[in-house]
């Protein structure tokens, strides 16, 4: 006798366990700016990187800018991160980048789209030796 998961007529008994894209939170500091960027699923396994995140962003007296590009599901955990980041920053209001629509479901439903500015293109990372002598002529 042996001990087979598949029974006869080659049909697995183990039940199927869908992949999960695991979240993840980096902070990216720029000379004008700090970028968050959010990928995965953006839950409470996630919450303590977020609060850790949070505070890394906000001590970094920058404008915030959260790129939500790559997130394939999101939370209160993410909602309440979102939250904090904008009713902290003072100085500058935050900018959530290429939110996919689980996020702005989220954001709308739940009025935290007031406390950010959504921007559904690419603002651009700022490359360290750039100064603003280099930006050219703005729009008036």
């Amino acid at each position: 006798m042996t001990n087979d998961a598949t029974p006869p007529g080659g049909v697995s008994r183990v039940p199927q366990v869908r992949s999960v894209d695991p979240g993840s939170v980096h902070v990216l500091y720029e000379p004008r700016a700090t970028r968050v960027v959010l990928t995965g699923e953006i839950d409470a396994e996630l919450g303590p990187d977020l609060l850790e995140a949070a505070e890394d962003a906000l001590s970094s007296g920058r404008p915030l800018q959260v790129d939500a590009h790559h997130v394939t599901f999101m939370d209160s955990t993410g909602l309440a991160f979102l939250a904090r980041l904008a009713s902290r920053s003072k100085a500058h209001r935050v900018t959530l980048i290429r939110p996919p629509a689980v996020v702005k479901f989220l954001i709308e439903t739940t009025n935290i789209v007031q406390l950010l500015d959504v921007v559904d293109e690419e603002p651009g990372l700022v490359s360290a030796t750039e100064t603003p002598e280099d930006d050219g002529p703005q729009p008036a």
